[in-house]
């Protein structure tokens, strides 16, 4: 019989979690200053893209399952219609090369 290396825990109990912050499972906010001005960043998990969206930055799709980050404009403290999904090497190279013509 093979032998268990797993820790055999009582059914019904799970792991303790509460050490974990409340962000984490989909991604901290916090804000980015740029020459662009004040943005506000939050990283989306592979796990948790389960949409398809357009980047601003290169205009290919972010596929779902693939992590990137979602920014809007700090002043606007979030408003859906300002929030855009980017890949993560297209929003860290925004200074470089700034959106595509669909969303300048």
């Amino acid at each position: 019989m093979p032998r268990r290396n797993r820790q055999q825990r009582p059914k019904g109990l799970r792991a303790d979690t509460s050490h974990r912050g409340a962000g984490t499972a989909y991604g901290a906010s916090r804000v980015e200053q740029g020459p662009d001005g004040d943005w506000m960043v939050r990283t989306v998990p592979a796990a948790q893209a389960t949409k398809v969206y357009r980047c601003p930055g290169c205009d290919h799709e972010i596929q779902t399952g693939i992590a990137h980050v979602v920014a809007w404009p700090e002043a606007e403290l979030g408003g859906v219609d300002e929030r855009r999904h980017w890949h993560t090497g297209c929003w860290k190279a925004r200074s470089r090369r700034g959106p595509t013509r669909r969303w300048s």
